[in-house]
């Protein structure tokens, strides 16, 4: 019988040890935006640390397009906000996002110390966590060590999401409409959601805020690989 460890962390300053599989959650926003790309047939993103980095890349190179935020607004010279919503709506056909954002872009890259790295908002949680499942189940190790990493330091969706996806992996007797239900108050209450629900915030949309609630049955999932530089790469699978 195979051995699971699964540890969950908080945000960019974890201290996880190497494991077979890193994965890094951020739900409001980041890794939203990049399933939301990847359903909009952009051909793969770039994760950059830096405002600076991501203008360098794209300048003169009609193929990049920009998408971040800083504290949860808009970086002024970035071509979109870290919105579902607005990339969703977007012609990203054969483009290239390059993509820096607080927590989920910045724990990433901090967070490579696996083989495998993936990343996932809820919307794409439970295809995740049934691939790396199946992985497991494949896997000739006996022993196995997963860190799944919340990428907010302090907010309950992140962590939800985290334990959404740990309870799937570990265990098979369960029900599932329950575990979504409880995942989706926690996400839809916390205080991170709030300013989305407030239609008196112009600056946080109610689209975004049910995009990333939206739990989807896709054909991928989302792995982050290392070229020379850091990426997420859309990696097809069987969908149920």
């Amino acid at each position: 019988m195979k051995k699971v460890e699964i540890e969950i962390f908080q945000g960019k300053e974890h201290q996880s040890k190497y494991a077979d599989i890193n994965i890094i959650i951020d739900v409001i926003r980041a890794f939203s935006v990049s399933y939301y790309a990847f359903k909009n047939k952009i051909r793969e993103i770039v994760l950059v640390a830096s405002e600076q980095e991501a203008l360098e890349l794209k300048k003169n190179n009609e193929q990049f397009v920009t998408s971040g935020e800083v504290n949860g607004y808009k970086i002024d010279s970035f071509d979109f906000g870290n919105s579902p919503y607005e990339i969703s709506k977007s012609y990203l056909e054969r483009k290239i996002l390059i993509q820096k954002t607080t927590n989920g872009v910045a724990t990433t890259l901090s967070s490579l110390n696996a083989e495998k790295v993936f990343v996932t908002g809820y919307v794409n949680a439970l295809n995740l966590a049934k691939y790396v499942k199946n992985i497991i189940k494949e896997s000739n190790k006996s022993n196995f060590k997963i860190n799944i990493i919340a990428s907010h330091p302090t907010g309950d969706e992140d962590l939800a999401c985290a334990e959404y996806i740990k309870k799937i992996i570990l265990e098979d007797d369960f029900s599932l409409k329950e575990l979504d239900c409880a995942t989706l108050y926690r996400i839809s209450n916390c205080k991170a959601a709030k300013k989305f629900w407030d239609m008196d915030n112009k600056d946080f949309s109610i689209n975004d805020i049910i995009m990333v609630l939206n739990i989807e049955n896709s054909d991928f999932v989302m792995e982050v690989i290392d070229d020379g530089r850091i990426k997420i790469k859309k990696k097809v699978i069987q969908s149920d």
